[in-house]
């Protein structure tokens, strides 16, 4: 058994034996209490905390007014279910915020106007589209590792991380390359403010604030750029939609390109890093996906599961529904915690234990939930996928070996996207 499987073993008996002896509500009661996989010192591996939650009950009342969703089949349900609207997380965590603070995008939308506004850009990040970028991404990746093999040990997520998705979806977008470091910047800001605000600080909500309005200044002057020196990027393309005027206004655009920039890379620097550390800290699973390559595809959906890049997000009953026995009313919110429900083992057999075959051969896990379900199923998912997998092809056409201190790995303080800040890898 490894130190993880172990931890969360003990984790799991202590909570369950005590909710068990009080029982009923109490017990529920007892387990909401004790749950505490947010604080500090759990961000390493919060996956303990969430395996005794899971197990002590499916839901759990918390301090944020919202009810937390801990096992798969009831956050799938859920994410599948058109009774449960996407529209209110602003609501639910950021009260108080208006749309200059926070941008309204269409991920916090329901049809029709998450139906107008995805479609406008979804045609950029079809599989087919997608895969022609892939000489782009092979290179840059090739150019990136080429710089971390060279430099001995090197911070993953500053040298690979960070510069691969966000690079791509930059180039995307239309974004100059000088102007990366600012974008980064403000996307750190805002990714953190996509956390309830109670656990924010008001240094980090004056961050978000600032951040907001730096983003949207931005992109402001860039579309009068695009409109008057048209390109090929997408940012060219929603430019003219918005000048005709059917179809998106300025504040939709301007939304609409904060949450690409944001969106489109943010999961994948935590995709990128996550990922790596596994195959250190599993070097079976490496030595096997160096014998088989082909593995490559199944493996990046086994990161997936078994460390998601997203961790909560949020929906909201737009009347009188039950879930695992509970009766919500019309207004009521979850929050649906699928970094537990990606490793519920009533949907994936020794769910604990990192195996890139799990989406392999001719029957395959079940789907894991972080590029979500049913409406709101992430539009980037097949760029994510392509990344990661060049990624992993180029480790292994140069055989490159991985090692780090684990004493020197930082995380973020993330929730809603947790993952690393500071990642040190050696190359040999």
């Amino acid at each position: 058994m490894s130190l993880d499987e172990t931890a969360t073993a003990t984790a799991t008996t202590a909570l369950a034996t005590e909710t068990a002896a009080t029982g009923g509500v109490a017990g529920v009661a007892i387990a909401a209490a004790r749950f505490d996989a947010f604080a500090p010192e759990h961000w390493p591996n919060p996956y303990p905390r969430y395996a005794a939650a899971r197990q002590a009950a499916p839901l759990l009342p918390t301090s944020l007014g919202v009810h937390l969703v801990t096992r798969y089949e009831d956050c799938a349900a859920i994410l599948q279910d058109d009774t449960w609207s996407h529209a209110h997380e602003a609501r639910l965590f950021h009260p108080g915020v208006d749309h200059v603070d926070l941008p309204a995008s269409f991920l916090w939308m329901d049809p029709p106007d998450h139906t107008r506004l995805r479609g406008l850009v979804s045609k950029a990040f079809t599989p087919r589209t997608v895969a022609g970028l892939r000489p782009r991404v092979e290179r840059l990746v090739r150019d990136l590792v080429d710089a971390m093999t060279g430099a001995g040990e090197v911070d993953l997520v500053a040298a690979l991380a960070y510069p691969l998705p966000l690079t791509i979806i930059a180039e995307l977008l239309g974004a100059p390359a000088e102007d990366h470091p600012g974008l980064r910047r403000w996307s750190g800001a805002l990714a953190r403010g996509f956390d309830p605000d109670p656990l924010l600080s008001p240094a980090e909500r004056e961050a978000r604030t600032r951040a907001a309005r730096e983003f949207v200044g931005y992109f402001r002057e860039l579309i009068a750029r695009r409109r008057a020196h048209p390109a090929t990027d997408l940012i060219s393309e929603l430019a003219v939609v918005e000048e005709r005027g059917d179809l998106l206004t300025e504040e939709e655009v301007l939304a609409t390109c904060v949450t690409l920039l944001v969106a489109g890379h943010e999961t994948s620097v935590n995709l990128v890093a996550n990922g790596i550390l596994a195959l250190i800290r599993n070097p079976d699973q490496y030595a096997l996906l160096r014998r088989s390559p082909a593995l490559a595809g199944p493996a990046v959906e086994e990161m997936l599961r078994y460390d998601s890049p997203v961790h909560l997000t949020t929906r909201v009953a737009r009347e009188r529904t039950r879930v695992a026995g509970h009766t919500f009313e019309a207004g009521d919110g979850v929050a649906l915690l699928l970094g537990s429900a990606n490793r519920d083992p009533a949907a994936f057999p020794e769910a604990e234990r990192f195996d890139i075959t799990r989406y392999a051969g001719q029957a395959p896990a079940r789907r894991h939930l972080t590029f979500s379900l049913g409406t709101h199923y992430c539009l980037g998912a097949p760029l994510a996928r392509l990344e990661m997998q060049a990624v992993l092809g180029e480790l292994v056409r140069r055989g490159i070996t991985m090692t780090t201190r684990e004493d020197a790995l930082a995380y973020r303080p993330n929730l809603v996207l947790r993952g690393l800040a500071s990642f040190p890898v050696h190359f040999g």
